[in-house]
């Protein structure tokens, strides 16, 4: 189960894009998420006249591995480890590690 959800806002920690922030677009089961901005690359795209596909040199953005990146915390203004515990009520919860708080609340 990926700790990571689509909408979370995130930190590169490794790799060519290191340091940069984004928001996940699309989380896939191979532990791979799409982050808008982060990981683009050019292809180059043949014109497709019948289904109206103009040919040329397009940027897209490509997965990245889900251990490469970090939900942001928007209290130490840094990247962070993500666990789950249960509230009082049964809930389960994702919290940030170093500060011991709640995500998304």
């Amino acid at each position: 189960m990926a700790k990571i959800k689509t909408g979370d806002d995130v930190i590169v920690r490794t790799g060519k894009d290191k340091g940069k922030s984004g928001r996940v677009t699309k989380v896939f089961k191979d532990n791979k998420v799409l982050v808008e901005g982060i990981n683009q690359v050019k292809k180059n795209q043949k014109p497709n006249p019948n289904a109206g596909i103009s040919g040329g040199i397009i940027v897209k953005e490509m997965p990245i591995n889900i251990s490469n990146i970090g939900l942001y915390n928007p209290e130490t203004k840094k990247a962070d480890r993500i666990g789950y515990k249960f509230l009082e009520d049964g809930k389960k919860v994702r919290y940030f590690k170093s500060t011991n708080e709640v995500v998304g609340v």
